[in-house]
């Protein structure tokens, strides 16, 4: 927590400063309905990135080259082999 609050510049007082004025400018009531819907859009992007990732996983592990015979040729019969009689 200190870390974080050493990245963004605050104290301790400043960010309870900062705690207030929000509250004072939003009111209590709508205050949850942010963090309510924030947090369904944090979900919405956790699995969309899941989704992708668990896609492109899915490509990399079925995705093997299948020989291809050339476009021109036909296959051929094998020839037929004389039948010979043992006496």
């Amino acid at each position: 927590m200190n870390v974080m609050l050493g990245v963004l510049g605050l104290g301790g007082g400043e960010l309870v400063l900062v705690l207030v004025v929000v509250l004072v400018l939003f009111g209590a009531k709508r205050i949850p309905e942010f963090a309510k819907g924030l947090g369904k859009g944090i979900n919405e992007f956790k699995k969309a990135s899941r989704d992708v990732t668990d896609a492109i996983e899915n490509e990399s592990t079925t995705a093997a080259p299948k020989p291809v015979a050339p476009a021109n040729t036909t296959p051929q019969a094998k020839p037929a082999v004389p039948e010979t009689k043992v006496v």
